[in-house]
């Protein structure tokens, strides 16, 4: 499918989706007018900041038909479940607030509930919530967000429930307005699904094969977010680093970085997340030309072990892992490196696993995501039959811990009466005298300060620091 003709789709979709939007405007106003208030909304997001973008997407449309977001999900008219399908402890949350809502479903009927994102991009899930929890009244995936006011339209008129998946979907629909969480800072798509089938995950089947945006979309979109006055955009993708590989005419991740770095407004360039084995020389030099570009590269390692590395379809070695993170330290030495890390992956051994600690040990992350392999059905992992027992996987990840907290407590120490510019992200959960923020290189920094700080950036001195914050004072 071209260029010319996947816009021609597109434009045709969204007039569609627009004039069932209008219909459902209309109604809801009259509803107003009825009754002196707004119709409300509550999206109840799981999984990584992909969901969290849709959600955004999804609130953005909820507005422009006339509802009003609510953090009461108890009132709500319409409740959405935006779900994640990486790992079983997220699917299991999802089931067990849906048990809470049904009790609110019988009392309140005229609410309305939707389940949407990855996990109902699963058959066998899909047809399980539907025969399991059968007040549901609107499923659809994350190929069919732009489709939601339809979907509604369908249960407040037609009193019918709504279902609408796509697998798979060379369309992208990203003109819609977004009900973006902060003004400072935002997410930005730049890719969507996924090309690499690592044998333990499930999104290539969810999200569909890897598809990139314009170029120009993407440089419009962060310059309109720009004269909005966010200051930090994040960049988002399963596999950024591959950004532009279906496009027609070339266009690396490595060029839309020095484009974004031109606009006037933004200060902060982040992205997520990079796959190794395409990290490239261009975009390691991208990085550290770019004043805009934060010096943070999250760069996933999974395991340490080339013979686990192999069985997860992961297409680097260990060795040149740790090559790729000797040139990131050399070419920017003030560079930060983040990682994720699996533990207890299928016929993962006791000397797999200490390869793991070792790569731990020479990298010294800054900071890491640790997880416990978990079965995910539909993938070539699941159907291994060298399971890695609980109990073994449990030790290796609390042993793996025991390596991984003191060496970030380490790289934290280092930063002790330095200052470092930091993005006011909001007051503190804990005091309403503190501020939160984040220094480019993603450190979590607590420190003394008034609301009106929020959404700018300030610098501040290091003066204590824990394994998982830092804490300091605003100095001029």
């Amino acid at each position: 499918m071209n260029k010319d003709h996947i816009e021609a789709i597109n434009t045709e979709n969204m007039k569609l989706a627009g004039d069932m939007a209008i219909e459902l405007r209309n109604i809801n106003e009259q509803y107003f007018i009825m009754n002196g208030k707004r119709k409300t909304y509550n999206i109840l997001t799981y999984g990584c900041q992909m969901n969290e973008h849709d959600s955004e997407k999804i609130g953005g449309m909820l507005t422009s038909i006339g509802y009003e977001e609510t953090n009461d999900e108890s009132n709500a008219d319409l409740v959405i479940f935006n779900t994640c399908l990486i790992r079983e402890n997220a699917e299991l949350k999802v089931y067990g607030k849906l048990g809470e809502v049904k009790g609110l479903k019988r009392s309140r009927p005229d609410m309305i509930v939707s389940v949407c994102g990855c996990m109902m991009q699963k058959e066998e899930t899909r047809q399980n919530l539907l025969k399991k929890f059968k007040f549901v009244d609107i499923i659809f995936g994350t190929n069919t967000i732009q489709e939601l006011p339809g979907l509604i339209y369908d249960v407040e008129v037609n009193k019918k429930k709504s279902v609408d998946i796509i697998d798979n979907t060379e369309l992208i629909y990203e003109n819609m307005p977004k009900a973006r969480k902060f003004k400072y800072k935002a997410l930005v798509n730049i890719t969507y699904g996924c090309n690499n089938f690592c044998t333990y995950c499930v999104v290539p089947y969810v999200r569909g094969r890897e598809k990139s945006r314009l170029p120009e979309e993407i440089i419009n979109e962060v310059k309109a977010l720009a004269a909005d006055g966010c200051k930090e955009v994040t960049l988002l993708g399963q596999n950024v680093n591959s950004y532009g590989s279906n496009l027609e005419e070339k266009f690396t991740f490595a060029q839309l970085l020095y484009e974004l770095n031109k606009i006037d407004g933004i200060e902060r360039i982040r992205f997520m997340t990079s796959h190794p084995k395409d990290l490239t020389d261009d975009l390691i030099t991208a990085i550290k030309e770019c004043s805009k570009i934060c010096n943070h590269v999250h760069l996933p390692v999974q395991a340490g072990s080339n013979y686990v590395l192999n069985r997860m379809n992961r297409r680097y070695t260990k060795e040149h892992y740790l090559k790729l993170v000797e040139k990131l330290k050399k070419e920017i030495p003030d560079v930060a490196i983040t990682t994720d890390i699996i533990v207890g992956f299928p016929g993962e051994t006791e000397d797999d696993f200490l390869e793991t600690v070792d790569v731990v040990k020479n990298v010294q992350y800054d900071s890491a995501f640790t997880f416990l392999y978990s079965v995910r059905e539909g993938t070539k992992a699941a159907e291994m039959e060298d399971q890695v027992p609980d109990d073994v996987k449990h030790d290796r990840f609390n042993r793996l811990l025991d390596v991984l907290y003191p060496i970030v407590l380490e790289r934290n120490i280092q930063c002790i009466d330095k200052v470092y510019p930091v993005l006011v992200e909001s007051v503190s959960k804990t005091s309403n005298n503190y501020l939160t923020g984040r220094t480019e290189h993603f450190r979590l920094v607590h420190f003394m300060g008034g609301e009106d700080l929020i959404g700018e950036i300030v610098n501040v001195k290091i003066t204590d620091v824990k394994t998982f914050h830092m804490e300091g004072n605003i100095v001029q």
